[in-house]
């Protein structure tokens, strides 16, 4: 089975280098680092799962690209995913250039999660536009492809503007490393097949994942696209292997496992051997 693993909160309470070497020698097909840089203390924005405040450890995020160039300095197989990038909060020159490099130096090996993020306080902190933040994310994207991609590169939108830049270096992976587009939204599906190579979803049962399956086939035929380019990533499982297994025989390409918190790389060591020895 194609199964990868995330990284519990406190994510900077286990060296990435540690946990993505110990991941790769066990089997694990990649490892996923999510982001929140700054969780303002008061929000009204109501925390997705549950509805009520936002959980302590959601103040307690590592950078992701920082974590997996240390992850990818130690492995050589494993892919080095973000689950998510939050778009809105990133500037896409920057982020651009921070792929195109973690991309080079791991050998082709990232994987782009990405989101428009839940929380409107934080998005407007950073600069993004809450309500308008997948029209951003798109403009983002555009910027982002045309740098990889080109030579000299310039973009004249709503969100940015600059004249003809060079960006290197490009991405090992051609034309980009593949995007993986988050969420559950009304029209999720729809973006994927537009604007992405994969769907990350991370709360779908295996008949919804089916149903998307199917759905994302026909869209991409209409489109013009090998249905089979588009990929399903099931993030943040519980280790269980008939779970697994269903979304695999539901459409999914890769599910990704969430370990429990521990505050040692011993404990986190014996924890993944556990998960590795009941689903790989």
């Amino acid at each position: 089975m194609t199964i990868g693993t995330a990284v519990p909160l406190p994510a900077y309470n286990i060296d990435p280098a540690f946990m993505a070497k110990k991941a790769e020698d066990l089997g694990f097909d990649s490892i996923w680092y999510a982001e929140h840089p700054a969780v303002p203390v008061h929000s009204d924005s109501p925390f997705p799962s549950t509805g009520g405040e936002i959980p302590w450890t959601y103040s307690h995020f590592t950078d992701p690209y920082i974590a997996l160039a240390r992850a990818s300095a130690v492995t050589s197989r494993i892919k080095l995913g973000t689950g998510i990038t939050l778009i809105p909060e990133r500037n896409p020159l920057l982020l651009a250039k921070e792929i195109s490099v973690l991309d080079l130096y791991s050998g082709g090996r990232f994987l782009f999660g990405i989101g428009t993020g839940w929380l409107r306080e934080e998005t407007e902190l950073m600069g993004g536009d809450f309500a308008h933040r997948w029209t951003q994310t798109r403009e983002a994207l555009d910027v982002m492809k045309k740098l990889w991609t080109q030579e000299e590169a310039e973009h004249q939108g709503k969100y940015f503007n600059f004249p003809p830049v060079r960006s290197y270096p490009k991405p090992v992976q051609k034309p980009y490393p593949p995007i993986l587009i988050g969420g559950a939204a009304k029209n999720v599906l729809r973006r994927v097949v537009d604007h992405g190579d994969g769907w990350l979803p991370n709360r779908v049962t295996p008949a919804e994942l089916e149903d998307a399956r199917k759905q994302l086939d026909t869209m991409a035929t209409d489109a013009g696209r090998d249905p089979k380019s588009i990929t399903i990533t099931v993030y943040g499982q519980e280790p269980d292997r008939d779970l697994l297994h269903s979304l695999l025989d539901a459409g999914a390409d890769r599910v990704v496992v969430r370990p429990e918190y521990v505050e040692t790389e011993a404990e986190m060591g014996d924890q993944l051997e556990r998960i590795a020895e009941a689903v790989l």
